[in-house]
């Protein structure tokens, strides 16, 4: 399959079709291109021309298109929608993806919607999905499922099967539930197939069958399907009643999203914006993060006045040219460790005590610092530094190195540990506080070495 590959003459061409109302000939241009292309089209139109577009399809290729759309353009698309325009797209959608939808509108308007679908199983389903935390498995699910009574024989379930699968877009598997609705296990098609007529379905069936709970959090769903290769996994209540399902498509969304997330709060901006956004929505992202950068700064300062001796000594002023080498090494170590353990972190390959960790981080460090150390030592001879300063600033070099490592594994740990997302110990927070750690420890030992 050819990736599809936006340029510049198309988008001008449905542009002009669109705004001379040429709708056969705008028809007849985009109706091969696929939903998931058409909505990168959309995102790149003005909102008047987006809304025009997509109101030229039918409800079917509509409601595809709305799922694929960037999250604020298809708030701006759903404003120009009418109730029953909205109603009559999320009747074309499975239950996940229309309560998704449905979770963007207004209270107000969600309730006319509602009260615009006719299916009252949808209606039923959708109210159930909203109920749950977006993040949970429950706001991951679908309802669309596939299910076997353990009590049918195969004659009646492969009847009831094929009559459930009318509603299912992909069957990934066939759940087995007992007279209570509990979910008991999983039925293989092949077995389903091979075995006579007559055959119960509780004599055939798989026992063992993983599942999630429906307050579940969806990071850990995402871990437990990446683990077991699971292309869908049904989801259970309380009373292991089998509830809805969720798919693979779905955990790779919320896998890109917190992806974006964890990047961003890496690079110092919390929240969710994206380029396009107000100026106020970036400040109020970007701002408090650069507070965080300016204290830090601002005690860098104090910690430097404090060894302002040193600036009107003849013999070791030169220590303060390498004021920004030791800032930044002690920044880019902390990263470094912090960027690794938050990556195990996500996928749940820290495993172990504290302590083993950081032991395992002081050798690492403490041979990058040693090998870093003799390199600036050579480097100082070949510039006719002062073999004592060399020293002083190889061994202080070796001291942040050690610290900044230790600081970037721990603070990533103890975060997670008390439910705080550990990717923003990535970025400014790691940065600054190495930054000020850094300058203390570099003037602290070189005064405890020269004596000044």
């Amino acid at each position: 399959m050819k990736t599809f590959q936006l340029s510049e003459n198309l988008l001008n061409r449905i542009s002009d079709l669109i705004e001379e109302k040429k709708d056969t000939q705008l028809i007849k241009l985009v109706k091969d291109i696929h939903f998931a292309d058409m909505a990168e089209i959309i995102n790149e139109l003005n909102q008047d021309q987006g809304t025009y577009l997509i109101k030229l399809f039918d409800s079917q290729k509509t409601s595809d298109i709305l799922t694929e759309l960037d999250e604020d353009v298809r708030e701006k698309i759903l404003k120009e929608l009418s109730v029953k325009e909205i109603a009559d797209e999320i009747e074309e959608l499975d239950s996940d993806d229309a309560a998704d939808i449905l979770g963007e509108l207004s209270d107000e308007r969600k309730r006319e919607v509602i009260s615009e679908i006719s299916d009252n199983n949808l209606v039923d389903d959708l109210k159930e999905l909203l109920s749950y935390d977006e993040d949970s498995a429950g706001g991951l699910m679908a309802k669309e499922l596939v299910k076997a009574n353990e009590n049918w024989s195969v004659t009646k379930c492969l009847k009831e099967i094929k009559k459930q699968g009318e509603n299912v877009t992909r069957v990934h598997s066939i759940y087995v539930i007992d007279d209570k609705e509990k979910l008991i296990g999983r039925l293989s098609l092949k077995d389903l197939i091979a075995s006579p007529n007559k055959k119960l379905i509780k004599d055939i069936y798989i026992p063992q069958v993983d599942s999630v709970d429906v307050n579940e959090d969806g990071e850990e769903v995402a871990k437990i399907m990446s683990k077991y290769d699971l292309e869908a996994i049904p989801v259970v209540n309380k009373r292991k009643q089998l509830v809805g399902r969720i798919t693979i498509d779905d955990i790779v969304d919320l896998i890109k999203y917190e992806a974006e997330e964890d990047y961003l709060l890496a690079a110092g901006v919390q929240g969710d914006v994206e380029a396009d956004d107000s100026i106020y929505e970036l400040t109020k992202a970007r701002l408090p993060w650069l507070f965080l950068g300016l204290i830090g700064g601002l005690g860098s300062v104090f910690i430097l006045e404090g060894f302002e001796e040193v600036m009107s000594h003849p013999s070791y002023k030169t220590l303060f040219f390498f004021t920004p080498l030791i800032a930044a090494m002690a920044g880019n170590v902390g990263v470094q460790s912090s960027a690794i353990i938050v990556q195990g972190l996500a996928n749940d390959i820290v495993k172990g005590s504290l302590i083993n960790r950081l032991l395992k981080e002081l050798g690492l460090s403490l041979i990058n610092g040693i090998i870093l150390g003799v390199f600036t030592i050579i480097f100082g001879l070949i510039i006719d530094l002062p073999l004592n300063l060399s020293i002083t600033i190889s061994l202080s070099m070796l001291c942040v190195i050690v610290v900044a490592a230790l600081i970037g594994t721990s603070i990533p740990i103890i975060l997670d540990k008390r439910g705080i997302d550990p990717a923003i110990a990535t970025g400014p927070f790691i940065t600054t506080s190495n930054d000020i750690f850094g300058i203390f420890l570099f003037f602290y030992i070189a005064k405890i070495i020269l004596g000044f």
